[in-house]
């Protein structure tokens, strides 16, 4: 049952990304990111793993879907990270906001020091003209994760 609660807690705290990206959308805002790492996943079979930036790269069949399934993987694998490696199931049974955030703020290694690089755009966007404005984005997109996956775990109780 941990297992399944776990899943359903890094789903909807994932759905909160998508809902806060999409009422985003609303005002013209079109986010890319999930675009990009279906690109960048679409390409490591061919090998490439890094680039000169990701917006250079042609476009590859199915990138979206391959964004978005890797979008919900990676959520409920942060999920697993909270519950099974950091709290335990005693969260579960009395979900606090402290622990999901405290690992929204630990996740946000993953893009900006994996990812941003491996897509060229640098170590926290270092090398785009909007770096303050991108990385508060991941900042504020990793604390709307937090704030899902407590939600979530308090719908489940």
């Amino acid at each position: 049952m941990k297992i399944v609660k776990t899943i359903l807690i890094g789903t909807g705290a994932t759905i909160a990304i998508d809902c806060f990206t999409f009422m985003v959308s609303l005002f013209g805002k079109t986010p890319r990111d999930i675009l990009f790492v279906g690109r960048w996943l679409a390409c490591m079979p061919k090998g490439k793993f890094l680039h000169h930036t990701i917006i250079e790269t042609p476009s590859i069949a199915n990138e979206l879907i391959v964004g978005r399934i890797a979008h919900y993987c990676i959520g409920i694998t942060f999920a697993f990270l909270l519950i099974i490696i950091m709290y335990g199931e005693k969260w579960l049974l009395k979900p606090t906001l402290c622990p999901a955030l405290i690992v929204a703020i630990i996740t946000l290694i993953t893009p900006i020091f994996i990812l941003q690089p491996a897509l060229g755009f640098g170590i926290g966007f270092f090398n785009m003209p909007q770096q303050v404005q991108l990385i508060s984005k991941t900042i504020l997109i990793h604390a709307i994760y937090g704030f899902g996956l407590y939600l979530s775990a308090i719908l489940l109780i």
